[in-house]
């Protein structure tokens, strides 16, 4: 299949994968953005206009009286909050940059360190102005103190794909999983071992290196026979291989395991219309350098 939809699959199954509390942190940005793409593409009425005008006139004095708060006191988190809320909106609005919304960002994700949504948030608005060493370097303030963090490492791994260093990806994951039971140790619970191997799985999916996913989907399943996002993951690694007969059983077993929330949408996973399978992978692929 072509990249693109490689790529689309990695992103579904990665946002179940994480159980996902990843688009609290990333629809923000997003959606501010999608919905100026989209709303330059369908022009609005002229009661529309009107109802825009006058939010953009009341958020922009939001702006203006929380940045009033933040001169006489910097570090005022109910204002900076605020501020990154308004600017976020006037964003969707079509009103203002990232730029206005990074600087919010950077004092809460210092003030907070503990809370990694605002890094994260930080390294999102940073990508989206094309500064990706600076949304790197807030992935991996992150990373540096909080190894197992499953939001950081999407989005670490996901930047590393962007720039085509699909190894880069591999190699912190696979340090993730080596390091995890030290981690765990010290902390109980901080390296979700399934889910970093899940990751990693659909990062040789997304390089079509398909025996290395099973593998690691494989050992997931081994390590946690009940969690059922490898089982998905296979699943739908599976049908991608247009081998629809192998992943059925899979599906079913992925809804049969997964918490009621899930099961819909994996049942829709599983009878959507399969992609033609890919070309065939040589069987003595060999294993990429670490």
């Amino acid at each position: 299949m072509s990249q693109p939809r490689n790529r689309w699959i990695v992103q579904i199954i990665l946002a179940l994968a994480v159980l996902t509390f990843v688009g609290v942190s990333v629809v923000p940005i997003i959606g501010a953005i999608n919905n100026t793409t989209s709303s330059n593409q369908n022009p609005a009425s002229p009661s529309t206009n009107s109802a825009a005008s006058e939010q953009k006139t009341k958020l922009q004095d939001t702006v203006r009286g929380y940045e009033l708060v933040l001169q006489r006191e910097p570090e005022n988190q109910t204002a900076l909050k605020g501020l990154l809320q308004a600017r976020l909106q006037l964003l969707s609005l079509k009103q203002g940059n990232i730029q206005g919304v990074i600087e919010p960002l950077e004092k809460l994700a210092k003030l907070n360190p503990d809370q990694s949504e605002y890094g994260v948030l930080l390294a999102q608005a940073k990508q989206q102005i094309g500064d990706k060493e600076g949304a790197a370097q807030a992935y991996r303030t992150i990373l540096d103190t909080k190894p197992g963090d499953l939001k950081a490492l999407q989005g670490m791994v996901a930047l590393l794909l962007d720039q085509q260093r699909p190894e880069a990806a591999i190699g912190l994951l696979q340090d993730t999983l080596t390091n995890a039971a030290q981690a765990n140790t010290i902390q109980p619970g901080s390296v979700d071992v399934v889910a970093v191997q899940v990751l990693l799985g659909n990062v040789h999916a997304n390089q079509k290196r398909y025996p290395q996913a099973v593998s690691a989907f494989d050992q997931a399943i081994k390590k946690d026979p009940k969690d059922f996002r490898p089982v998905l993951a296979k699943a739908m690694l599976l049908k991608e291989q247009g081998k629809a007969a192998e992943a059925k059983p899979l599906f079913d077993s992925a809804v049969a395991l997964a918490p009621a929330q899930y099961k819909d949408e994996i049942n829709k996973a599983a009878t959507a219309t399969p992609a033609p399978a890919p070309a065939p992978v040589p069987t003595t692929e060999s294993t990429p350098p670490q």
